[in-house]
């Protein structure tokens, strides 16, 4: 069984993501791509450009001290342009740590992510994690 182009193209994100390889993930994304984190932390909303992106895929590995990971649980296109992706992440911040699991829905055009929403099973659980925004 031959998997769908749009699943290959975001388990190729996932596998560039979970080596730091932010090169190769912003490779995947058109220019103007967006993506939306839930919550109120430091490292929620609306992300706009592949630059602000690959900026904020930084940060999380920055505020993790480089121990944010990700497990892909499943890849689940529709043949439209679409995939759901579930997975559970884990990271590290000072003398917390984090577990939980998490989705993403990948809009595909043309062969790349132009939009990535993600969510996740405990936004105030996430938000306590990471901090929350300077107001």
């Amino acid at each position: 069984m031959s998997m769908h182009p749009d699943a290959v193209l975001v388990r190729k994100g996932y596998e560039a993501f979970s080596k730091g390889d932010m090169e190769t993930l912003g490779s995947l994304m058109t220019g103007d791509c967006t993506q939306f984190s839930p919550g109120q932390s430091q490292v929620s909303g609306h992300h706009k450009g592949r630059d602000n992106i690959i900026d904020h895929e930084r940060e999380l590995f920055e505020l993790s001290n480089g121990t944010m990971r990700v497990e892909l649980e499943g890849v689940y296109p529709d043949g439209r342009g679409h995939v759901m992706s579930a997975h559970k992440w884990f990271a590290e911040r000072g003398d917390r740590g984090i577990e939980m699991k998490g989705g993403i829905f990948f809009t595909i055009v043309g062969g790349k992510i132009t939009d990535i929403d993600e969510c996740v099973e405990d936004i105030d659980q996430a938000d306590a994690f990471w901090g929350r925004a300077e107001e």
